[in-house]
């Protein structure tokens, strides 16, 4: 027994020391940002209905945000913090959101503050396996307020996903195409009692010179919910074109059907920039809830936005204008349901 213990102390010992070892020749990388902004309402109601610029006429603060990438070997982790309103909203099923599928309906207030936490396996050069918690491949926006043009989001991003928990392969196909496949919990949730799983998918490809790249995405399964359940499929499709060093298009196209019931968005994105330290955004979205899901109609919201560029700074004027089919979707000056709503957002974002 003795000789046993002694064996698989030195084991130990040995392992120990071959991590320790290995780990010194790892790379560690970290990404911080904050981001701040003021929104002036026009009508002095509100009147927003996408995420994370939920204020009227106030200053506010966005997300301060670190993330950290580690690597060595074949083995990296991401660990991804955000504190602020946006991470909130962004985590909504974790922190004050609602929580029906969670155990006992409890609401986990630290799981809010992790944006993404996940841990991948390089197992050949052609796959690549992850677990935990990463920002969903659906769409084209992203939570991280530097890592968008627009600083307000488009009602697409809004209705999700969010995020998926699971896990996930990553196979190259060979050249510029590659295919994930992976298997998650019911969208936006980093726990549940749900015992329904969705199946997610991308193909992504592009062409030699990188200048047009694909993306078809897809989420789908069935979510089992006391009493009943949920069936739930969303197919997106993302065309990103660079047509030269200044000017680029992006068209973003998502469809998602909830038990029968379905709306779309489609979106594109006008990007110019005459110089290294100024760009223009014009984005322009058609989103048609067909069963009342969502709006209870059509909107088409159009947003223009700057980005002024000092060093690591961006600062974001943007103009934007949301026009509802449905007559009292919105609010004007004195409470009346109204079918437009129009807002101002001066913001900043700072990423070090």
């Amino acid at each position: 027994m003795l000789k046993k213990i002694l064996s698989f102390s030195a084991l130990s010992a040995v392992l120990t020391g071959a991590i320790a070892q290995d780990s010194t020749k790892g790379t560690t990388t970290f990404t911080t940002s904050v981001d701040a902004y003021y929104r002036y309402d026009f009508a002095n109601k509100g009147n927003n209905k996408t995420s994370f610029t939920n204020s009227i006429n106030s200053f506010e603060l966005g997300m301060a945000s670190i993330k950290v990438d580690h690597s060595f070997g074949k083995v990296s982790a991401t660990a991804d913090l955000g504190f602020g309103r946006r991470a909130e909203e962004f985590s909504y099923n974790d922190g004050n959101g609602s929580a029906s599928l969670a155990p006992d309906g409890a609401k986990f207030n630290t799981l809010a503050a992790i944006k993404q936490a996940y841990i991948s396996y390089q197992a050949t050069s052609k796959l690549k396996f992850t677990a935990g918690k990463w920002a969903t491949h659906i769409g084209w926006e992203l939570v991280d307020a530097y890592a968008n043009r627009n600083y307000s989001m488009s009602y697409g991003f809004s209705n999700g996903p969010f995020f998926h928990t699971g896990v996930k392969a990553d196979i190259s196909l060979g050249g510029k195409t590659a295919l994930m496949v992976g298997i998650a919990n019911p969208t936006d949730y980093s726990t549940t009692t749900s015992q329904g799983k969705l199946a997610i998918a991308q193909l992504s490809t592009a062409t030699k010179d990188d200048k047009l790249k694909v993306y078809l995405n897809y989420q789908g399964g069935t979510i089992a919910t006391t009493p009943a359940t949920v069936k739930l499929s969303q197919v997106d499709l993302v065309l990103n074109y660079a047509a030269s060093s200044k000017f680029g298009v992006v068209y973003n196209s998502s469809l998602q059907n909830l038990d029968g019931k379905s709306w779309s968005t489609n979106a594109l994105y006008l990007n110019y920039d005459p110089t290294s330290t100024f760009g223009l955004t014009w984005r322009n979205e058609i989103f048609d809830d067909f069963n009342a899901l969502k709006t209870g109609g059509t909107i088409f919201a159009s947003t223009l936005s700057g980005n002024f560029k000092v060093g690591n700074l961006t600062i974001i004027p943007e103009f934007r204008l949301d026009n509802s089919s449905n007559k009292t979707f919105f609010l004007n000056k004195d409470g009346v349901g109204a079918k437009s709503a129009s807002s101002f957002i001066l913001a900043a974002t700072y990423k070090f």
